[in-house]
């Protein structure tokens, strides 16, 4: 069937003033996006429509001359005439498309295949030749979460993918939310011999409940009774790497932060970032009389006025 007239420009979504390799390029992927042995049974037929639109278009815009003529005359760059694509242009059977006259579309196979395709049968590449076209893969993209102690520890972590395949990927040092992993090969599977396409992880950073991520280092709340932040203190503190005591120094403040040295994440380069502890004081909700009595001395003993908020 004939393909209606529309403009070729527009059909591989270029400028009119495109070079040719900005042309070679766009026709190259969307002939791997429309390519109809890619397509489900039910989107092959208008798959093989715009297939051939692709390639109407490329034949003209990549020949200087015939696309010199179509700048000036348009629609009418063939006297009005659909075009037809040639005879033989049609799929035989999966994976195989047959040409009666392949060097119309020699830049076909050797911008999207590599090269013109084998003969089969012992034929040559001439008239009626039949023409085996291969395609890479589809690269496939993944969200790969990702907890604080994965980032710290490193190490492989077993993954399932498409199909229900199981890889073992390792966690590279300084990977951060947002960092992407490449995994070649590892995409969808090749077409008639075609190289399978790559994976791509996009790690996401899970939400854990002690720390934060600021950056290269840690964040966590330090909750501090009144006494310990005015009197002064050693707490004991729970890090990715342990629990240590933290000297609490007197008339500490709320959100103060207090670093401990390379307890956060790993660098690429295998040093780390620090942990920071953020001051919270909390009264007690419901002090016994002992506690009561303190904090009415306490309050006796102030030289603050009662009626107005506390200032630093």
């Amino acid at each position: 069937m004939a393909v209606k007239f529309r403009d070729y420009y527009e059909v591989l979504g270029v400028p009119r003033n495109a070079k040719a390799d900005k042309i070679k390029s766009a026709y190259r992927q969307l002939a791997r996006k429309h390519h109809p042995d890619l397509k489900p049974q039910a989107e092959r037929a208008a798959a093989e429509e715009k297939f051939k639109e692709i390639n109407e278009a490329h034949e003209v815009l990549s020949d200087p001359k015939k696309r010199a003529k179509y700048d000036a005359l348009g629609a009418n760059w063939k006297d009005g005439m659909d075009y037809n694509p040639p005879p033989g242009a049609g799929r035989n059977g999966p994976g195989t498309v047959d040409f009666e006259d392949l060097d119309a579309f020699s830049d076909f196979f050797s911008a999207v295949f590599g090269g013109r395709g084998g003969a089969r049968g012992g034929r040559g590449a001439g008239a009626g030749a039949r023409v085996r076209m291969t395609m890479p893969g589809s690269d496939i993209e993944a969200e790969w979460p990702l907890t604080i102690e994965e980032l710290l520890q490193g190490g492989k972590r077993r993954i399932t993918v498409g199909g229900g395949r199981s890889l073992d990927v390792e966690v590279p040092a300084g990977a951060r939310d947002g960092t992407v992993l490449r995994l070649a090969g590892q995409g969808g599977p090749g077409h008639n011999g075609g190289p399978p396409g790559d994976l791509y992880l996009h790690a996401r950073l899970v939400p854990h409940a002690r720390y934060r991520v600021n950056g290269d280092d840690l964040e966590m709340d330090l909750s501090l009774w009144p006494w310990q932040a005015v009197l002064g203190s050693e707490v004991r503190v729970e890090t990715p790497d342990g629990a240590v005591k933290l000297k609490v120094p007197q008339g500490t403040q709320a959100g103060q932060r207090m670093r401990l040295k390379d307890r956060g994440l790993k660098h690429a380069n295998g040093t780390r970032g620090d942990l920071y502890a953020v001051v919270r004081i909390v009264v007690p909700a419901k002090p016994g009389a002992d506690e009561r009595a303190a904090y009415e001395a306490a309050k006796a003993a102030a030289t603050a006025p009662a009626d107005r908020p506390a200032e630093e």
